[in-house]
């Protein structure tokens, strides 16, 4: 176990590693079920059991509305399962559905309504987003933030910045029409622009300036592995005048978290956009093993407060996935409601079953690869701390 503690890059042990891991999932996965399983009670649907994990069930209760609350063996995951349900991705029971009672199909979720059906469906990945911007608000609203202004401190030969000619003391005001505030908001997009050309807005003494730059490819290790990302090449100010200390309200807090909240999601698109169109590297994509490293490494690194935020990012990932249009995600559902909204009747039994299959078989092949990119990038990580 030696070499799986030195991998994870943490100097805790595996057991800890374990069970950050295990937290970070478990609070996001009960998050987004619960979001279902809220919406589906107030609109009246019965719920059978609730579970975080999938597999033998290890500890549970019934609560009084005959809903198994339940522990399961294996952590990666979990399902709320309402009355009609055949299974935990929420295919509807086509043998029991004909034989309900009018009591049954009154709390049955295939017999709601379209948009009920919907709403049920949509809250899981809405209660994820809700709680990501709730974690980044706690954050602004009770430690503030510290930023840097946009001002360059020094360009680096050779780079992408020195070839667009930037000079010491640029403020840095647009990027592609996107207003800068801080050096961070600057990273943030060139760093998922390597590759791109760029048009800067330069505030340079008292001048506009328009500059094109093309960022570089480069490579940096994450807990998750290596990402590539895109580097302008320029230094931030140095100056103690260009470093504020932002404090926010209440509201103000709120607003800064649903900004941070959107950034992650325009990012995800923005990196999935060039994946599709070969800019990006499908070996960036992570999985299990990849979330644990990253779960003991925040944990190492900045105990519960690094792992709160790792909860604010993962819950942001697991909603967007999940509203991905491929059946057997959330998104799926959606598509074939919206569908059924369309057409005014559901798609045929044998359409929905086969839409299910091939969703299983994609979830699954991206589960397989993503974890495959684990294991690889935990043996480069292994043979670098050997050598």
């Amino acid at each position: 176990m030696d070499w799986l503690a030195a991998a994870t890059g943490a100097t805790g042990s595996v057991f800890l590693t374990l069970i950050a891991f295990v937290v970070v999932l478990s609070v996001v996965v009960f998050i987004h079920e619960f979001g279902h399983f809220w919406v589906g009670r107030l609109c009246g649907v019965g719920v059978t059991a609730f579970s975080i994990g999938f597999g033998k069930e290890l500890v549970g209760w019934t609560d009084r509305h005959g809903t198994r609350w339940k522990l399961s063996a294996i952590p990666l995951g979990g399902y709320v399962k309402f009355v009609g349900d055949l299974n935990a991705a929420s295919v509807p029971d086509q043998s029991q559905l004909p034989r309900m009672t009018a009591a049954e199909r009154a709390v049955s979720f295939p017999h709601q309504s379209v948009a009920k059906r919907a709403a049920i469906v949509a809250a899981g990945p809405i209660a994820n987003f809700i709680l990501a911007i709730a974690i980044f608000a706690g954050f602004n609203y009770f430690s503030g933030r510290q930023v840097i202004e946009a001002r360059i401190e020094a360009v680096q030969p050779g780079s992408a910045a020195e070839k667009a000619g930037f000079l010491p003391r640029d403020l840095i005001i647009e990027i592609d029409g996107r207003r800068i505030e801080t050096f961070a908001d600057m990273q943030l997009l060139v760093s998922s622009s390597a590759g791109e050309s760029l048009a800067f807005t330069v505030d340079r003494a008292g001048q506009t300036v328009t500059l094109n730059a093309t960022p570089n490819f480069t490579e940096r290790t994450t807990p998750f592995g290596k990402q590539r990302i895109g580097l302008l090449g320029v230094e931030a100010s140095r100056d103690p005048a260009a470093v504020k200390r932002l404090s926010y309200t209440p509201w103000g807090a709120l607003k800064a978290g649903a900004v941070e909240t959107w950034n992650l999601v325009d990012r995800t698109m923005n990196f999935l956009r060039r994946l599709v169109v070969g800019k990006e590297s499908a070996d960036q994509l992570s999985g299990p093993i990849g979330i644990a490293r990253a779960s003991g490494t925040a944990f190492d690194v900045g105990g519960v407060y690094s792992l709160v935020g790792l909860i604010g990012f993962m819950s942001v990932s697991i909603g967007l996935i999940n509203l991905f249009p491929i059946p057997l995600l959330d998104g799926g559902h959606l598509l074939f409601y919206a569908v059924e909204a369309l057409r005014g009747r559901p798609l045929s039994e044998k359409a929905q079953e086969i839409g299910f299959r091939i969703g299983f078989a994609l979830v699954a092949m991206l589960m397989l690869f993503a974890t495959w990119n684990d294991i690889v990038h935990l043996g480069a990580s292994f043979m670098a701390k050997g050598t």
